[in-house]
């Protein structure tokens, strides 16, 4: 699998039009301060997200982020914070990504983990799946009862989470270690780094 980078993307996406809740588009201001790259953003990192250049941390509670990238959002159980269970795979997951981190007032989403994630601590989270994945399967089984529509729409979302551990993401993390190291995708026949 190449690893497909989305930072480009997300650069040339910056002033939109950005997908919205509602499946119309927007432009966003500079108000919006959605590229938030502060320092303390990588600290308080919700420990559910992929690994890659997207993550959510100390987001909002509105639950915005599935309306606008329900490919690739979720939300814990414990205050409702969205986090980025799949990394964008495609320009539109992009701009998904991007409209879901428009919509969040805490400004809570970056898209700096390349400056962070080092193939050490992606090799850690990979040790640690089993935690992650647990926690989407009781997820799962909680919301996919709910009297609440939300929710029971979520527990879709902790079903496709456990199907991308179980499924393609080692592939997608051995190919984003070969990113880290040489910031480029592996050419074909090019072998991968082991997790």
């Amino acid at each position: 699998m190449t690893y497909w980078d989305p930072v480009p993307t997300r650069r040339a996406a910056e002033g939109g039009p950005l997908p919205d809740p509602d499946g119309g588009s927007w432009v966003p201001s500079d108000q919006y301060g959605i590229w938030n790259l502060r320092p303390d953003r990588w600290a308080e990192l919700d420990w559910r997200n992929v690994p890659g250049p997207f993550y959510g941390s100390g987001t909002d509670n509105c639950w915005m982020g599935r309306l606008i990238a329900p490919d690739n959002v979720l939300y814990e159980d414990d205050r409702g914070a969205e986090f980025v269970y799949r990394q964008p795979r495609n320009p539109a997951e992009t701009r998904a990504v991007m409209g879901a981190a428009a919509q969040d007032p805490y400004v809570g989403y970056a898209c700096d983990g390349d400056d962070h994630w080092t193939p050490e601590l992606v090799r850690d989270w990979w040790r640690e799946r089993a935690r992650v994945r647990e926690w989407a399967v009781a997820l799962d089984r909680k919301w996919s009862v709910s009297r609440r529509g939300d929710e029971r729409e979520a527990a879709g979302g902790a079903r496709a989470y456990v199907a991308h551990l179980d499924g393609d993401l080692a592939d997608y993390l051995r190919g984003y270690l070969f990113w880290l190291q040489e910031r480029r995708p592996a050419r074909r026949g090019e072998p991968l780094p082991s997790l």
